[in-house]
């Protein structure tokens, strides 16, 4: 049996969430002696040391000792760099890493990376449907569902991963996967990047270490993705709704055709009518694109690509049908935690709208999305910390204030929204902001969301 490289190696792990519980439960196996770090107590973590045999805890903020021949520093997601404690042990020429990095470097199976600033679940979760419908043993994960270190034992060979990334995981990665994607890039998570180039370098890693055997795909609709066509190493296929590209995907009238990398022979092949795309709006098109052009890179068959798109009803919790209420739907959208999506989710329907947005602030401009909600939406509910944004954007754009209702909680505005919706209306809830002023994520949200509209 190999001995991996982290053996008799002192490795630290800061943050003990989703990532850091599956560094704690993976990183004793390799044989590495491993410390943990979180400003939690254990009873606010709901930690029992005895589920983590072998492993040390610094908890409640005390790190003393905690770099102390540190060989390797691990960090969670929603671990920032410039926390002290990560620059003290940058300045110790301590080396970074995470779990999706040591990952791909031990992988003994093909790997598809997949980000943006928007679609990439809906992305990641259609290719790995075509990859399964084209028989090979698929595992997904990443930054959505598993941790895949958790699985990295029964992965063989034979099998094909499919990884979300997002850019809290890759602004340190220095390994990319042999077929990576990047879907968009538009402004998201400057409260964490700061500015919207450190925010492009992130993402570019996924592109910056591949090899020229290695294919990448880009959105050529979008300019920030599109522009990152010089970083490629390999070979680049693209996708689009508005032009024909000679490699990848691109809509023809209503025809979406693979072609060169991403089809089987090379030639011009139709996978599906858009008419069979199940989901709502143009985003979602775009969305259909890059896994055809994605998972045909990967050998992945057009007939299988038809399939399971013709089957694929949607990721929860974006733009999620909940329930239809005296002739009025309500509609989860709660992964809207950018003004972008919301503008995405807006241009989806037809119909009057109420629009319940709030949340929290990600440093973002929301004048766009709210100047395109005056025009669609028949009521603005505005609830959460960002709340006051909408009302100070409404006032600015000099709009209706009749229009806009202002609410503490989510509970409030759903109840709001019940009394404005009439006959024929969408309530949507878009919020535009993370959930974390009220919520632990955009899951627990759109859970809410749904129970109550369910009790109503």
């Amino acid at each position: 049996m190999t001995t991996d490289p982290l053996s008799g190696k002192r490795v630290g792990v800061i943050g003990f969430a989703r990532q850091g519980k599956a560094l704690a439960r993976w990183l004793p196996t390799t044989g590495a002696s491993v410390v943990v770090a979180d400003s939690k107590p254990a009873d606010a973590l709901k930690l029992d040391p005895a589920d983590y045999p072998g492993v040390a805890f610094l908890l409640g903020g005390d790190v003393t000792g905690f770099l102390d021949g540190l060989d390797l520093l691990c960090l969670s997601g929603g671990v920032p760099l410039d926390l002290p404690l990560v620059q003290a042990a940058v300045a110790h020429g301590i080396p970074l890493t995470n779990d999706a990095q040591l990952f791909l470097e031990r992988c003994p199976a093909p790997v598809i990376g997949i980000t943006g600033s928007a679609g990439k679940t809906t992305t990641t979760t259609l290719v790995g449907l075509m990859v399964k419908q084209g028989d090979w043993t698929t595992w997904v994960g990443g930054n959505i569902g598993d941790v895949l270190l958790d699985v990295l034992a029964q992965i063989e060979p034979s099998h094909r991963v499919v990884m979300e990334l997002s850019s809290f995981q890759l602004e340190i990665m220095t390994v990319s996967p042999p077929i990576a994607a990047i879907t968009n890039i538009t402004p998201n998570h400057l409260d964490r990047h700061g500015t919207m180039d450190v925010y492009t370098r992130a993402k570019v890693q996924i592109l910056l270490h591949q090899t020229p055997n290695d294919v990448a795909i880009l959105n050529r609709d979008d300019p920030g993705a599109a522009s990152l066509a010089d970083a490629i190493g390999g070979d680049l296929a693209w996708f689009s709704a508005g032009s024909i590209v000679a490699d990848g995907a691109f809509l023809a009238g209503q025809r979406i055709v693979v072609t060169g990398v991403s089809s089987p022979d090379g030639d011009a092949h139709v996978v599906c009518e858009r008419a069979d795309i199940q989901l709502r709006g143009a985003h979602n098109v775009q969305n259909v694109l890059a896994a055809c052009a994605i998972a045909g890179a990967a050998g992945v068959a057009p007939e299988a690509m038809r399939a399971t798109i013709r089957d694929f009803r949607g990721v929860p919790h974006r733009l999620e049908n909940v329930r239809t209420l005296d002739d009025v739907l309500y509609v989860n959208d709660s992964i809207a935690t950018a003004p972008e999506r919301v503008v995405a989710a807006l241009r989806s329907y037809d119909e009057p709208l109420v629009l319940l947005a709030g949340g929290r602030d990600k440093k973002l401009d929301w004048e766009p999305m709210i100047a395109l909600a005056l025009q669609k939406a028949r009521r603005i509910i505005a609830f959460g910390e960002a709340g006051e944004i909408v009302v100070h954007t409404v006032r600015k754009l000099g709009a209706n204030e009749a229009l806009l209702t202002r609410v503490t909680t989510l509970e409030q505005a759903v109840a709001a929204a019940r009394q404005a919706a009439q006959p024929g209306d969408v309530v949507l809830l878009s919020p535009g902001g993370t959930s974390y002023d009220a919520y632990v994520d955009f899951a627990a949200r759109g859970e809410h969301f749904r129970q109550l509209v369910q009790s109503l």
